[in-house]
């Protein structure tokens, strides 16, 4: 019996840390957010807490679908996001669990708004207010819609 158990349990360790696992957007609303003040800035900014079960995801290959947000200009800067650009947490009334910044591994072309699956190693970022709470980086996307 202790066999099979850590048997069991051996190959449910590898399947987490070796396979790439597809999240949902309700996956990433295990985090809470509080005010916090930033001297660089000054302002104060939302600072993620983390769940235990997104944060068991950090570094590992992840995949999800949502709407490409593009927001290049001297630099390129995208992003994924659960709702449409004009519902997205800068725009509407989502929060910023709804969205993922994406560091491609080779540029893209995509327009904002198009459905794609991007498959990337999540970063969970809380202290850089500058980039995302959420990071796909290495990232590859093939387009849905």
């Amino acid at each position: 019996m202790p066999k099979v158990f850590l048997s069991l349990i051996f190959i449910s360790i590898s399947f987490h840390l070796f396979a790439q696992q597809k999240l949902s957007w309700e996956d990433l609303e295990e985090v809470s957010f509080h005010n916090i003040y930033n001297v660089h800035y000054d302002d104060y900014f939302l600072k993620p807490t983390f769940g235990p079960i997104i944060k068991s995801y950090e570094g590992d290959k992840i995949t999800i679908r949502g709407y490409f947000l593009d927001f290049s200009y001297e630099e390129e800067f995208h992003m994924v996001s659960r709702n449409p650009m004009s519902s997205c947490f800068f725009c509407g009334g989502a929060g910023p669990e709804t969205i993922i910044e994406v560091i491609f591994r080779n540029k893209q072309n995509y327009k904002t708004d198009q459905v794609i699956e991007v498959t990337g190693i999540l970063e969970l970022n809380v202290e850089d207010v500058d980039h995302c709470n959420y990071i796909l980086k290495e990232a590859t996307a093939k387009l849905v819609q």
